[in-house]
């Protein structure tokens, strides 16, 4: 709780949500920031309707944070959400919400007590983190309490804020809202405390080495940010794919961890939902649904018929 203490009054706020940012946020951070194009025009959304004989269940690739410049949103986004009676994100937003989650976030991710971040990463990483840290205007000695992973996702999260992209404009925030204001039925794929441990189950060396390649890219987030974000906006699967795999492919056991075998856990879910009455529209993040890996590809090889609308 020190950090409340030293660091400025919105820094907790976006500590917590920065925190939980899913693999998308990671991803972008291993990759080689700004060495993409932006995308060109594309008639689809970044929308899947999986279908087995009448049963149909949306599946939307999200980007966490977004700005004002994306909405509204496609029609097709819209009317897929109108004809559902049942959103599934990551987690359920609600739970996050709560002051018990926060603590839980913000003490998950912090370093055990005696420790400190300039005793567990490279004397190389700490000096990135101490002028990213100066260049903000924060005061380095609190963040020394988190560990990499978590600095790594704050000062990435800060990056985009700055860049002009809010989280409360993020896609899952959006379809959260619109979903307890309509009366729709909310539920989450996985708990919160499973996403964090996704993170806090790496090495130590994993974070430093995830903590470093963030901060080498920061200078270039707001090019890398905007060509994801255009990709996204055009339904660019490919693109998209080429941002948020393309290195993290580079570290086989954190695409593993944060991807293959979420997606892995999630398809039983997702399967039962298409015995339900209804349709549900599921939303996670973007990296989940690309690739050979992706849930997009995993339902092809179960047999359903999945197109892109």
């Amino acid at each position: 709780m020190q950090l409340h203490s030293h660091a400025p009054r919105d820094a907790g706020a976006r500590t917590r949500r920065a925190s939980v940012l899913s693999v998308l946020l990671l991803s972008l951070a291993l990759a080689a920031a700004g060495a993409w194009a932006r995308a060109d025009a594309a008639s689809n959304s970044f929308l899947w309707k999986a279908s087995r004989g009448q049963s149909i269940v949306y599946l939307v690739g999200s980007v966490h944070l977004l700005s004002k410049d994306y909405y509204p949103l496609s029609p097709v986004l819209d009317a897929a959400f109108s004809e559902s009676d049942l959103l599934v994100e990551e987690v359920d937003l609600g739970e996050m919400e709560t002051a018990d989650s926060q603590l839980q976030i913000l003490m998950r991710g912090m370093l055990p007590s005696g420790q400190a971040l300039d005793k567990v990463i490279a004397p190389a990483t700490l000096a990135m983190v101490s002028r990213r840290v100066s260049d903000l205007g924060l005061p380095l000695e609190p963040l020394k309490r988190f560990k990499p992973w978590m600095l790594a996702l704050t000062l990435l999260g800060l990056e985009w804020q700055k860049a002009g992209f809010d989280p409360n404009l993020g896609l899952d925030k959006h379809f959260y809202d619109r979903a307890r204001a309509e009366g729709k039925q909310v539920q989450g794929l996985e708990t919160l405390d499973f996403q964090l441990s996704r993170f806090d189950d790496m090495t130590m060396d994993e974070q430093d080495r995830m903590l470093s390649s963030t901060l080498k890219e920061l200078e270039t987030q707001k090019a890398a940010v905007t060509a994801l974000a255009d990709a996204w906006r055009n339904g660019d699967a490919a693109t998209v794919e080429r941002i948020v795999l393309q290195d993290l492919k580079q570290e086989p056991r954190m695409y593993q961890a944060l991807l293959v075998d979420r997606n892995r856990d999630w398809l039983p879910k997702i399967d039962a939902l298409f015995a339900r009455r209804g349709r549900a529209f599921i939303v996670v993040g973007a990296a989940h649904l690309v690739g050979p890996d992706g849930l997009i590809a995993m339902l092809r090889a179960k047999g359903y018929t999945v197109e892109q609308l």
